[in-house]
């Protein structure tokens, strides 16, 4: 059961990840420095608030192998109308503990469900990038319209993750722990701008001490797209790892009309670093909207 539950190799390499996370978070995210513990069927899942006093919340939800640190471009600019709550997902490397197996989509959709009773957060807005996206649209599509919104930034689901991607991560991971000097000169060459931050770098090589035990994204159906009735903002990177974005582009014109779509020039599956400007200004437009 053991070799089943998302956990740091050791107590050292946890130690040591705990250590230079709680300084990430208290330097970059707000309210990185007062963590608040939900506790789930499935573990210890770890909130951060921050941002507006009142109105519709919103819900960060990074992807595979992030964290809420990942979110420190955008819980300032959009707790500026809102209430940001960035999380720390049960089964990712973060603050957050695991304690039973999480084998299943239904199995993802149920610890973050508990997650935002416990939080009380039903009706919020979800944004998740690139896991996380595919984990807020597998919540909606299980409990429609408990969200305001979904925004979704190169989110997972929209095909098989094929060969391409896991290509792309490879070459991420051996630039990733490169030099400095080297790895931001790679980040070009690899399409992936998270090489050239300097804030979020120091803490890859602890993160790969972390044993991931989280299910595959499985793709979506377009009778599944076609069910989804609340506001969407779906970015993709141009040149995203995870599939042609051309062709996804299209094929959810075709499927979720009322889903506003954008192709990103440029960016890749690091859209959410490639263009954090952008990004944000396309979230706070969004909900203004929404």
């Amino acid at each position: 059961m053991e070799d089943r539950v998302g956990a740091f190799t050791g107590d050292r390499a946890r130690d040591r990840f705990a250590l230079a996370y709680r300084a990430a978070l208290a330097r970059l995210l707000p309210g990185g420095d007062e963590p608040i513990p939900v506790t789930t069927s499935y573990g210890e899942a770890v909130a951060y608030r921050s941002g507006a006093a009142s109105g519709t919340p919103i819900v960060l939800l990074p992807g595979a192998g992030g964290n809420a640190v990942t979110w420190y471009h955008y819980a300032g600019r959009l707790g500026r109308d809102h209430p940001v709550v960035a999380l720390d997902p049960i089964g990712e490397p973060g603050a957050a503990r695991q304690t039973r197996p999480i084998g299943s989509a239904r199995d993802v959709v149920d610890c973050l469900d508990e997650t935002l009773d416990g939080l009380g957060l039903n009706g919020a807005h979800l944004v998740g990038m690139s896991y996380g996206g595919w984990q807020a649209l597998r919540y909606e599509l299980d409990h429609p319209g408990r969200a305001a919104s979904l925004t979704l930034i190169d989110p997972g689901g929209f095909g098989a993750v094929g060969a391409r991607f896991w290509l792309w991560l490879a070459a991420g991971g051996l630039a990733g722990i490169s030099p400095r000097p080297v790895r931001r000169r790679l980040s070009g060459l690899v399409r992936n701008a998270t090489l050239r931050d300097d804030e979020l770098m120091p803490l890859f090589p602890l993160t790969m001490a972390f044993r991931r035990r989280l299910p595959l994204p499985g793709p979506f159906s377009d009778q599944e797209l076609g069910a989804v009735t609340v506001p969407s903002l779906i970015l993709i990177g141009q040149k995203s790892a995870l599939y042609p974005a051309a062709d996804v582009a299209e094929r959810l014109g075709r499927v979720m009309p009322a889903a506003r779509v954008e192709i990103v020039p440029g960016a890749s599956h690091d859209l959410p670093v490639h263009s954090p400007d952008l990004v944000a200004e396309r979230i706070t437009a969004f909900l203004a909207r929404a």
